[in-house]
């Protein structure tokens, strides 16, 4: 079974989740995913995982033309990514839907590329807090400080957080809801930001269900019982009946008076 789809990162909106709080959202436009390839154990790749396509574009190699029309499809495939599979129910040439993988209240992971941001120094990209803004310190606000000691060990040590390129690299969030699925125009409405520019290549895998709050069942109006309608109809028949004794008591009464 398939558990991930491609899709395009559209924009961002504000929505309403399970509790009733107005929370931003991300759209992602998720059309049907082709199956490409499908890779199994038995064969020459010795895993499981299916190739997935989506979008279409004018001019693409000949032998990426040959790969399509070996699974049956006649359009010419614009991105493809790799994903794990569980089982193989996956035929060749087969469109995957984005409401055959996700439903409302799904907990998902997403992955992208994030946006780029050039060099920036390390106040930017690692939030470094900068020197003193006093004493003397005319030049010394967003300066990185010390890199390391002299003699010993006389070198700056491998992963030391200094300025350089930030951005642009694959960003993973997990935990993400997934707010709605619209079936017709193939959307996924996603709790909160993800990376990545608007129209940018994502991956969404899904992890499972959202724990946590659950959402109180709609209150139904109390539907009256055919016992509780023949109680009702043998009270009111009851009432009538004293009544019309009591109408016949006082009529004599009334007669007597005239007489």
């Amino acid at each position: 079974m398939v558990t991930a789809l491609i899709g395009i990162k559209k924009n961002m909106t504000s929505t309403y989740d399970a509790r009733g709080r107005r929370v931003g959202a991300t759209v992602l436009e998720v059309q049907p995913n082709w199956v490409t390839q499908v890779k199994t154990v038995k064969g020459k790749d010795g895993y499981e995982a299916v190739q997935l396509g989506i979008g279409t574009k004018k001019s693409v190699k000949k032998p990426q033309i040959g790969h399509f029309k070996k699974a049956g499809i006649e359009q010419k495939v614009r991105f493809l990514k790799e994903v794990s599979i569980e089982g193989s129910e996956v035929t060749l040439g087969e469109e995957i839907a984005v409401s055959k993988v996700f439903a409302k209240g799904d907990s998902v992971k997403v992955t992208s590329t994030s946006k780029g941001k050039g060099f920036q120094g390390g106040v930017r990209r690692h939030g470094f807090h900068g020197g003193p803004k006093t004493h003397g310190q005319s030049d010394r606000h967003r300066a990185p400080g010390s890199i390391g000691s002299g003699t010993t060990p006389g070198r700056v040590l491998k992963g030391k957080k200094m300025a350089g390129h930030m951005g642009n690299a694959t960003v993973s969030v997990k935990g993400l809801e997934v707010i709605s699925v619209d079936k017709n125009k193939n959307l996924l409405t996603i709790k909160g930001g993800i990376p990545g520019a608007p129209g940018a290549l994502v991956m969404i895998t899904k992890l499972g269900k959202i724990k946590g709050y659950t959402p109180p069942p709609e209150e139904k109006e109390e539907e009256e019982t055919e016992d509780q309608i023949k109680s009702d109809k043998s009270e009111d028949q009851n009432i009538s009946e004293s009544e019309n004794i009591e109408t016949q008591e006082e009529k004599p009464a009334e007669g007597e008076e005239n007489a």
